[in-house]
């Protein structure tokens, strides 16, 4: 098993990815069903403009706006085809009442992930997004079974072989 913390992507094959403690962040799962390849990412943040400085490769898995794309790269490096990926996202709550939108991260960060997928031309099988409770996202890449599970609403399967 192999944990990708916040801010963090891995790639694997024929191993489990998992996530933890998905509030505001959210993560997403690529997938080559073909070629049994996977790859996870914990994005903390919608867009990479706000730094101060230019990323290093490491800080650039905290935007959605730059993971993504390293992410698409990373899993095609390892093998995977860039035209039979497929995405799975989970994560963009909203932990915390706010009086504004601009300051509803979760939503932002999935907003990010969605147009940054598209960008990448990676459609979406399936989606856990939004509502106020954080989520497990564990990702089975020999099968491609991707699950989320919550204290909230138990185990739901997003995708399964």
């Amino acid at each position: 098993m192999i944990v990708v913390d916040i801010a963090q992507f891995s790639v694997a094959r024929g191993d489990v990815l998992i996530t933890y403690a998905l509030g505001s962040c959210v993560g997403v799962c690529l997938y080559d069903e073909i070629r049994g390849i996977g790859g996870m990412a914990h994005i903390m943040l919608p867009d990479s403009s706000v730094a101060y400085t230019e990323l290093t490769p490491t800080e650039r898995r905290r935007y959605a706006d730059t993971s993504v794309p390293d992410l698409v790269d990373a899993v095609c490096r390892a093998g995977a085809g860039r035209f039979d990926l497929c995405a799975v996202m989970a994560g963009g709550a909203q932990m915390f009442g706010v009086a504004s939108a601009a300051f509803n991260i979760g939503q932002r960060n999935s907003d990010a992930v969605k147009r940054a997928l598209a960008a990448c031309r990676i459609p979406i099988a399936a989606q856990d997004i939004g509502d106020s409770f954080a989520r497990t996202l564990w990702f089975d890449t020999a099968s491609g079974r991707i699950e989320v599970r919550s204290a909230r609403r138990g185990t739901s399967v997003l995708k399964s072989p």
